[in-house]
């Protein structure tokens, strides 16, 4: 698949093929709804916990006789059925993850990547990197990039120039920056352009292009 590279200003400066492995693939929905489901599930603390009677404070004694009140026979005040009493059939904490085989995970990505390309949803941006945090320059480049579409920004990595560009989008609303060795589903389908300068993709061509 052959697409346009453009500069900061939107203006295509050449154009390259993309590798079919990753940008042609099948589209595996299945494997895509899969690794959108691990991720959630994996985001997930777990860490819900109510009290059970044995675990609540106070009640350590027989509210009333057995028999002979004519009121219903109680063995604590911390029964589940007393205010302040413990819970019964609630959370507990436990391990929400999912696994998930490495090659169906980057399946799942070569899918989605498939998806935005076919879909021109991809931006190829040659000479990205800032000298300096400006966020007004980079907004400018977003328009002309994305026009006012939702943004996923991928850069190689956090440092020199791309640490700029990663600052300057702070505060930019409906623009997400992402570090492409994190590259994920929920991400890929969830904004409507992926803006990319050629350093990052070479990095997730570096671990796609394989099993």
């Amino acid at each position: 698949m052959k697409v346009d590279v453009v500069n900061m200003e939107g203006k295509k400066v050449r154009s390259m093929e993309l590798p079919e492995r990753i940008f042609e693939a099948p589209i595996r929905k299945d494997l895509m709804h899969q690794a959108y489901i691990r991720q959630m599930a994996n985001a997930r603390l777990g860490t819900h916990k109510t009290k059970t009677r044995g675990e609540v404070s106070g009640g350590g004694h027989k509210p009333w006789r057995q028999k002979g009140t004519g009121r219903a026979r109680q063995g604590s005040t911390r029964a589940a059925q007393w205010v302040g009493g413990g819970k019964i059939h609630t959370p507990r904490p436990r391990d929400y993850s999912v696994k998930m085989p490495r090659q169906m995970r980057r399946a799942a990505l070569r899918s989605a990547l498939s998806v935005k390309a076919a879909g021109q949803e991809l931006v190829l941006v040659e000479g990205m990197a800032l000298d300096s945090p400006k966020t007004k320059t980079l907004h400018e480049a977003i328009v002309r990039l994305a026009g006012n579409q939702s943004v996923l920004l991928l850069i190689p990595q956090r440092s020199a120039g791309f640490e700029n560009v990663a600052r300057s989008a702070d505060n930019l609303a409906g623009t997400k920056v992402l570090n492409a060795h994190y590259l994920n589903v929920r991400d890929l389908l969830g904004y409507e352009r992926v803006v990319m300068p050629l350093e990052a993709l070479d990095v997730i061509v570096s671990y796609l292009d394989q099993e």
